[in-house]
């Protein structure tokens, strides 16, 4: 065996997934277990027969195993997040209405409860996108003052993040999977169980859940990031949910969306097991001086809290912990959990699941929304698909505080 710096190779992944040691590999191939160690380091390249051997014991073709460097493919992609120019970062990939998009594996968004298999390897190339101010009605997501005012922007001027990022992206896996991937931002852990279950119907189909709150999520989906966003705001003036927001996130795109539901939840206060300070309302957090966690301008908990707050006329700046903001319903249980608050907005199945007490503020609708041009691609059809499969629905309804009787109802045409 000798050096070859342009040979790549998969040994040591595919090795550690069947749950082989370096030993029991070079058992099977005839070879030592300093070369398995050797081959796998990249110190050296093996023999066409140590190949085939190797390629023999693991159960897969030698393809598999090596290649050559150079030969990896490349594709353009668009960035959904600005990277310092020359920098390389792993990225996972989906065609989203026609074009790749790049979405960067950093911080949180590597991981799932795992870490998230990378498809490539992303180079900016044409130009960095920068954060500029925007008059209110040039925002690429246009809504009305009252809707600004819900969710916590200023009324005047907001920041965003341009997106038309061009990167050269060297792939690592084969281009029909990033062709069969489905997108979707949202923020019910529901999201993750459906993604889990769609690829077990579908085993070509691949789901990439990124979680987002739910005006955020719409945001995504106007850019043309994801397939589909996830929802649950509520609109007080015209006693709807959803649409409002997402008629006008389209009204100057020029295009036409669906609503799907996904189901009722209530949505309410956390507490502690036992309700120990005895909360009951809104007004409880301040005669009571109980701390809470809040989530982030943006998400509908975050929406609520302020809403009922400002309906009973309490200044939001009194309530302890106000702008202690965490950022999804699993990190307001856990606050609550483990003491560091007496309270946060989220939902009756994140009580459930965590154990804790929970006082109902509001049913909401979750719907899955999605661009009418998307509807007849095959990734988006098997998804929904599975939304119909009684297996499916009971283990929802296992989680708690779901109504889904209308799951998978057309909700809204716009």
């Amino acid at each position: 065996m000798k050096l070859d710096v342009n040979v790549c190779n998969n040994v040591k992944s595919i090795r550690t997934r069947l749950g082989m040691s370096q030993q029991d590999l070079a058992n099977i191939a005839g070879v030592t277990r300093q070369a398995i160690s050797s081959v796998e380091s990249g110190q050296c390249s093996p023999s066409i027969a140590i190949s085939l051997r190797l390629a023999k014991a693991l159960g897969c073709q030698v393809e598999e195993l090596f290649w050559l460097e150079e030969n990896l493919p490349e594709v353009e992609a668009v960035l959904t997040k600005s990277v310092p120019s020359g920098q390389q970062m792993p990225v996972s990939l989906a065609r989203v209405g026609g074009q790749l998009i790049a979405y960067p594996l950093v911080g949180n968004d590597a991981f799932r409860i795992e870490m998230i298999p990378v498809d490539g390897s992303a180079v900016t190339m044409v130009r960095q996108s920068s954060l500029a101010s925007f008059p209110k009605e040039e925002l690429p997501f246009p809504v009305r003052d009252r809707v600004f005012a819900g969710v916590g922007y200023p009324k005047g001027k907001a920041q965003i993040q341009a997106s038309t990022n061009k990167v050269q992206i060297q792939l690592f896996d084969d281009l029909s999977k990033i062709h069969n991937t489905v997108v979707i931002a949202g923020c019910t852990p529901v999201i993750s169980f459906l993604a889990k279950a769609t690829e077990r119907w579908h085993p070509q189909l691949r789901v990439h859940y990124h979680y987002a709150n739910s005006i955020t999520a719409l945001r995504s989906l106007c850019r043309g990031h994801v397939h589909i966003a996830g929802m649950h705001l509520y609109d007080p003036q015209t006693g709807e949910y959803n649409v409002p927001f997402v008629r006008e996130a389209l009204i100057d795109k020029g295009k036409g969306a669906v609503l799907i539901t996904l189901g009722v939840w209530e949505e309410g206060l956390l507490v502690r097991p036992g309700n120990p300070m005895g909360i009951k309302t809104v007004t409880d957090l301040v005669k009571l001086k109980a701390t809470i966690v809040n989530r982030e301008p943006g998400s509908a908990c975050h929406m609520l809290l302020k809403c009922k707050l400002e309906e009973e006329g309490i200044p939001l700046h009194i309530v302890k912990g106000f702008d202690q903001i965490v950022h999804n319903h699993q990190s307001v249980a856990l606050s609550v959990a483990s003491g560091i608050a007496d309270a946060g907005v989220s939902t009756a199945s994140v009580a459930a699941t965590f154990g804790l007490g929970f006082i109902s503020l509001h049913q909401a609708r979750y719907d899955l929304v999605i661009l009418k041009e998307y509807l007849e691609e095959s990734p988006v059809k098997q998804f929904f698909s599975i939304l119909g499969h009684r297996l499916v629905q009971s283990q929802i309804e296992v989680l708690g505080g779901y109504d889904i009787s209308n799951i998978g109802v057309v909700v809204a045409n716009i």
